[in-house]
Order: structure tokens, then sequence, then C-alpha cells
């Protein structure tokens, strides 16, 4: 399987890099142009980003040219590339050339619906309570899109960092797989004496897991961004603690100090090199690994934390509708179709991510790939977003991810140049002036 979790631009598949910036130039997007502007006839547009090989968008393509409906507009099938995905969201959004529907980044949805350009999704929901096509989503997923205002889209996969291991080379260290962040340090003290590093990460250009990684430490002790109200809350103990720790594992040479300049691609080659055997990564590590090395890789049991919490970062990947459409019951029901076929893309292997589908969960095709499974039983119960401790995901999130302040913190994390409550402090300031 290739590398899904970056395009070939560098940008992850869940950033909507410079949207706040590049939105800023449209304070108000229907000002450009009614909503009942070039979208508002013809056939419904279907927009999709590369979640994996040609094949998927292959297969994507082949499901909306199969939406055939008794009454209203057809539907069309475009594949949007992730480099300049904000630019082309917005203008199009702007000239009211925008789709009728959408996959994209993981946050666009929260910051088009505060500029008045998503249609919410709530008829839809209560379409799919009726029908009972509700009850296949894994719990608590569908609750991630929803707003004070109403629910911005529908998730369709998931985005979840979880801890990797490398069999081999834990047995010929001598080590056991830890179960909590002792253990971590312990096991990767042993790494380290086979000249193998026991904490993959970084922080090189388009390499998201620069603040990822030590988001999901912080989420994992308890911690986050926000308080239960959602008020930015980047000094907490929790937070600090979990950024001591990671400090502390650069310390012990437990972190590759080459790790501060390292692109996925690096990180993917440092564990087919066999220099890595313990890491917090993406879902798709195994596959974008590839070769031999493989086979030794495998999901470990989420960390207990030092004050017994357990959780990760998880973020959900969704589907959209807009406001300036052909038909607004035809978006909700081309979504609705679309999502009732999605289990192609992991029939056939074609996605890195999880489903929000217990059936594809449930699946031969899906319980074949052992390592997911055991994402889906132990992390996708556990997993929040950017918002925690505040739950609620929002605009706050969308300006947040990929902006290059939380860039600076990653690299700020592995320089070890700075004690752990100055990096917050840093981050705290930066996104206090960010959210204005």
């Amino acid at each position: 399987m290739p590398n899904i979790n970056a395009s070939p631009s560098g940008c992850s598949r869940r950033r909507f890099l410079g949207l706040a910036a590049t939105a800023s130039a449209v304070p108000v997007i229907s000002a450009c142009g009614s909503l009942l502007g070039s979208g508002a006839s013809g056939d419904l547009k279907f927009w999709d980003m590369p979640w994996g090989t040609n094949t998927y968008n292959d297969v994507s393509k082949k499901i909306i040219a199969s939406y055939k409906p008794a009454k209203g507009p057809s539907a069309t099938y475009q594949s949007i590339q992730w480099a300049n995905l904000s630019q082309t969201f917005v203008s199009a959004i702007a000239s009211d050339t925008n789709p009728a529907v959408s996959t994209g980044s993981g946050f666009q949805a929260f910051q088009f619906a505060e500029q008045g350009a998503i249609a919410y999704a709530d008829n839809l929901i209560e379409t799919m309570k009726k029908s009972g096509f509700y009850d296949d989503f894994l719990p608590g997923t569908v609750d991630g899109m929803k707003t004070d205002k109403g629910y911005v889209a529908i998730p369709w996969e998931l985005d979840a960092h979880v801890w990797w291991y490398n069999k081999a080379l834990l047995e010929k260290a001598g080590a056991n797989v830890p179960t909590d962040w002792d253990g971590l340090l312990t096991t990767g003290k042993a790494l380290k004496k086979i000249g193998v590093y026991g904490f993959s990460t970084g922080a090189g250009a388009g390499n998201s897991l620069a603040y990822e990684t030590p988001m999901s430490m912080i989420i994992g002790n308890g911690g986050g961004l926000f308080d239960p109200d959602g008020n930015l809350d980047v000094l907490n103990p929790r937070n600090i603690e979990a950024i001591e720790f990671i400090k502390q594992l650069v310390g012990e040479g437990i972190v590759d100090p080459a790790s501060v300049g390292y692109t996925n691609d690096n990180q993917y080659a440092q564990w087919k090199k066999k220099r890595y055997g313990l890491g917090n990564e993406q879902c798709g590590l195994a596959d974008n690994v590839g070769g031999d090395v493989a086979k030794d890789l495998a999901v470990m049991s989420p960390l207990t934390g030092p004050h017994g919490d357990k959780a990760t970062l998880v973020v959900e990947n969704n589907v959209m509708m807009y406001k300036n459409t052909p038909s607004q019951e035809g978006s909700e029901t081309l979504l609705l179709h679309w999502l009732q076929n999605i289990h192609q893309f992991w029939g056939q292997a074609l996605v890195n991510g999880l489903p929000v589908l217990k059936s594809i969960a449930e699946s031969p095709a899906f319980k074949q790939r052992r390592n997911y499974v055991k994402m889906v039983e132990e992390y996708q119960p556990i997993g929040t977003s950017y918002a925690a401790r505040g739950k609620t995901v929002g605009p706050a999130q969308a300006k947040m991810d990929g902006n290059s302040a939380m860039y600076q913190f990653g690299q700020a994390v592995l320089s070890g140049k700075t004690d752990a409550k100055a990096v917050l402090t840093t981050l705290s300031n930066a996104l206090t002036a960010l959210l204005k």
C-alpha cells in the first residue's frame, strides 16, 4: 500500500493548510454571488480527495456513477488534489461553483459552517435513524460532527494515533511490550542498548506528527489544549507532565536526535531499516513501511498514563454538504448513497484509516487485517479530538491544525533546549493570538 497519510505535496490528508489565511480574503462567502448561483442548477457535483491509490478514486467514481435517483438531479464525480486544496474550495464557494457534496480535510466543514457555506446534516441523520442505518455507526462517531448549531458533516473514516512496536526488535532487546509510561521508558532504554530508538517521531517539512505525537501523549495523560468549556487551557498540569516525559525520552537518547528534521517518509525509512522499535503513529504505518519489516510490526494496547488515563488522538474524516446545491434533498440522498457503498474501500484494502461503520469492522475482509481489528476494538472507543477536554470540535481546531504554531511547538519539544512549561507557554501565546 502507498503512503496515503500524506499527499505528494506533503499535506496531511486531514489538514486544510492555509484555510484561515485564505478564507480571510473572503469574509462573507455569499457576498460574491447568490446561493442560487451556477451551482444551483444541473447535476450534483461530488468532490473527493485521493485517499489512496488511483484505484480508490476509480471505485469512488463508480459509486457516484451508480447513483440513479428516481427523481431529481443525477451526479458527477471529480477528484480534487491535496495540493492547493484550501484555495480550490474557498474559490469555488466564493464563485458559487462549489460541489454539492464532498470529502475533504477533517476540519474544513467546521470552518465553512461558521462562514455560512455548509448545509447541516441534521435532517439526513434523522433519515438514517428512521431507516436503521444510523445504528451501523460505531459509538460516538457521529457525535463528533455535532456543534451547537447542528451536525456539520457525517464521518466516514477515522485517523487514529496508535502505539506500534517491532516484535523482533523487542525480542532481540529482551524487552517487554510496555503497558504504561514507565514501561515505555524501560523498554526504550533496552532498545537503546541494541542501537534502536524507542519513540518514533518527526518534525520535518509537512510532517504533522510534529505536533500530533505530543498531542496524543497529552490526551493520553488526560490533558488537552482546551478546558471543558472550550476555552484555551494549554498550561494545565497534565499537559506539562506529558511534555516533560517526552523531553525525558529525548534526554535519555530514546528519541532519534535527527527526528526534528524527519518527514513522514524519513520515519518510514527508519522503521524499514529497523532503527525504530516503538512509536505512536497513524493507522497505516505497517502498510506504508511495507516489505518484510511490516510483518514484524504490531499494534500494542493503549498505554496507561501516570494517573490511570487511557486515551488517544483521533480525527474523523467526513463527508459534507454545501448550501449552494441544485437540490438539498438530492445532496442528502447522494451522500447517503456514497456512505452505503464505502465498504468497497475496506473490502479491497484501498484505505488505511479505520471505518466508522460496524458492518465494515465486522466484515470478513476487515477481520483479516489483525492490526486494524485491534485498533477498532481498543483505540476507537477511547479516541478523542484536539478539542479534548472540551469534547466539541469547532473552527478553533480547524485554524490550529497545520498552523505554523503547531509545527514550531513540535520542533521545540524535540529540540531539548527549552523546558516543558516554556514550550507550552509559547504555544499558548501563539494560539491565543491565532484564535482571537
